[in-house]
């Protein structure tokens, strides 16, 4: 039986048919604009087969109607809309104009808004029936599932790979006779093989990847958008093999987006950035939520001259003038990350630097940190990973002996002085502390950055970048140094090793925990063992005490660490599942799983003894990194 998912209740559903077919890289190209506080442009999604579908294929079975019947079964019935190629959709002037003024090449926003099918405006073919009923053939079309909320899309297309210049080299296996079917075979094809390459031609895949995500769209495809879901098909596929495997498709946010928060950062400024909602980014683009649904990105955001913009990202981007008053980012990663950890920060954040101690710390990164003697035995990086192949860093000689990786710091310009004096200062002490603690940097270079004082948590980490509260500044070295830790241990445990259903959060942040007060002892060199031994329990008694007082004050079912049992990691067909309580309001506020996860840990570490249980973190690191886990 398929779960029935109820958009009322507290579960945060996880609609993305990701067993059928599966993202590996999006390009998004977005323009933000502070006065309508809307972020606008296109994504382009690379997929591949799902394994469901393939395992179906093998089997000789016919699997896309039972995935069709119940993506219609679990969703709620929504407008539906069929492109309307030789008419204008545009209601009015306004939304046009808005589009073509955002920033992005005025040419393609003239070409393209002609064809654009708006669910906020009367256009297309809307119907209070479901979608499956359009067509007399529509019970038997594939459709995709992409996980989407708060957002307006305009248009979906199916991208033209085969038009890009030098894509031939990705044919050999393919014929091209000038058939329709062949052709569009072909550009699956293509995709195929460009999301396949091996590891060593990572640059060569991001090169197309880029120009492919700039070829023309060659036909638009049906879509309708749900409350949790847009739902995407081609008339007459029926299958996921036969799908467009890159389409492209053209949105914008809603202010009120739960993804994004629009407001000003501590010296009054204008900013938006992701704040770690609890709907993840699917009001920020659409995507597939699952974990599993692991992809690479890149990303071009357009601003106006004076803001900067951040992300999670391998590059430390500068920006491009592309006109008087426009500046253009740019970032990429080349390890597959859920899209949830996708992460941006637009504001006029500042640069801290300490001239000084930056060439202090410049000459601290080369230097080797000594090691627990199981890390300093390389003989584990002969062993092959276990994860999807991408560039990783565990195989990298360099990055193996890189203790401190680059970083910067950034904050609103009131609080740089606070930030020069402390935070600056910290991070490659805390750095240089995980390094000796669990080896490796999973990620190569970080940017920690102040957040506005809206931000309703301590600190939220992600790939490249860490977002810190200007709460942590007044409570001086300790109090930042401390939450620095926790925030860069999610490198490891929570990014790196990610839990495989969300549920199990403590697979993230009881690991975090335990590893702070590590991290935190080795970066105080300065303090005893038996001062840090002090701090350590102090911390243990008072937070015992928050886990006492929670337990006793809140509702038992939020209180478990496998709130699924038995089900945990457990799917639909499709692919599509719920984060259990993933929207209850009081969850956000909750230390429960933090802190059962963080005496767990500290209990197993008694009992075998710290050296011993470091020693075999260090292992599992190892073993499991660029991986999905459940707590057994």
């Amino acid at each position: 039986m398929e779960t029935q998912l109820d958009p009322m209740k507290d579960d945060l559903p996880l609609m993305a048919n990701t067993s059928y077919m599966l993202v590996k890289h999006y390009v998004l190209d977005l323009d933000v604009d502070f006065k309508s506080k809307v972020i606008e442009g296109s994504i382009v999604l690379f997929f591949e087969t799902g394994s469901q579908y393939r395992k179906t294929i093998s089997a000789g079975k016919e699997c896309c109607q039972s995935q069709f019947d119940e993506t219609c079964k679990m969703r709620a019935s929504e407008p539906c809309h069929i492109p309307m190629i030789n008419a204008s959709t545009c209601s009015s002037k306004t939304d046009c104009n808005d589009f073509a003024d955002s920033g992005k090449e005025e040419e393609a926003a003239s070409d393209e808004n002609s064809n654009h099918s708006n669910n906020e405006q009367a256009s297309g073919i809307s119907s209070s029936k479901d979608c499956c009923d359009i067509e007399d053939h529509g019970n038997k079309d594939f459709l995709l599932v992409l996980d989407c909320c708060d957002l307006s899309v305009l248009k979906v297309e199916e991208v033209d790979v085969a038009a890009v210049s030098g894509i031939e080299k990705f044919t050999r296996s393919a014929k091209l006779t000038g058939v329709s079917k062949e052709l569009e075979n072909l550009r699956n094809q293509i995709v195929h093989e460009l999301v396949t390459l091996s590891a060593d031609h990572w640059k060569e895949q991001l090169y197309y990847f880029t120009h492919c995500s700039q070829a023309p769209g060659c036909g638009e495809l049906l879509f309708s958008t749900g409350t949790w879901s847009l739902e995407i098909r081609k008339s007459g596929i029926q299958s996921p093999a036969d799908f467009p495997h890159a389409i492209r498709i053209w949105y914008k946010t809603k202010p009120e987006g739960r993804s994004v928060t629009w407001t000003t950062d501590q010296s009054g400024r204008p900013c938006v950035y992701t704040m770690g909602s609890p709907i993840n980014n699917r009001a920020l683009f659409p995507c597939q939520e699952p974990p599993i649904a692991l992809s690479t990105w890149q990303a071009s955001v357009r601003t106006a001259a004076g803001f900067v913009v951040l992300m999670s990202g391998e590059n430390s981007a500068e920006p491009v003038q592309l006109r008087e008053g426009i500046l253009s980012w740019y970032y990429y990663v080349s390890m597959p990350m859920p899209a949830s950890t996708f992460t941006i920060a637009v504001g006029c954040w500042q640069e801290v630097k300490q001239q000084s101690f930056t060439e202090k710390a410049a000459i601290g990164t080369n230097t080797e940190v000594s090691l627990p003697s199981s890390q300093t035995d390389l003989r584990w990086h002969e062993e092959i990973c276990g994860h999807v192949e991408y560039p990783c860093r565990f195989r990298n000689p360099a990055a193996r002996l890189q203790a401190v990786i680059p970083y910067r710091v950034f904050a609103p310009w009131c609080l740089m002085e606070s930030c020069e004096e402390y935070l600056l200062q910290l991070v490659p002490q805390c750095l240089s502390a995980a390094y000796a603690t669990l080896g490796t940097h999973p990620f190569s270079r970080l940017d920690v950055l102040i957040v506005p004082s809206n931000f309703s948590s301590l600190g939220m980490a992600s790939p490249h970048i860490i977002f810190l509260s200007q709460s942590v500044l007044p409570g001086g070295s300790h109090l930042c140094g401390t939450r620095l830790c926790h925030e860069i241990a999610h490198a490891w445990f929570g990014l790196a090793i990610g839990a495989r259903d969300w549920t199990e959060e403590w697979l993230s942040e009881g690991f975090a925990t335990f590893l702070e007060d590590i991290f935190w002892a080795r970066a105080q060199q300065q303090l005893s063992h038996d001062e840090i031994r002090g701090q350590q329990e102090l911390k243990a008694l008072l937070r015992w005490r928050r886990l006492r007082d929670e337990v006793q004050n809140s509702e038992e079912e939020l209180q478990v660490l496998r709130p699924k049992k038995e089900s945990t990691g457990e799917v639909s067909e499709s692919g599509a599942s719920v984060v259990k309580y993933g929207l209850k309001a009081e969850k956000i506020f909750m230390q429960v799983h933090y802190l059962k996860g963080y005496f767990l840990l500290r209990s197993l570490a008694k009992k075998i003894g710290e050296v011993s249980y470091l020693a075999s973190l260090r292992k599992f690191v190892i073993k499991f990194h660029g991986q999905l886990v459940l707590s057994q």
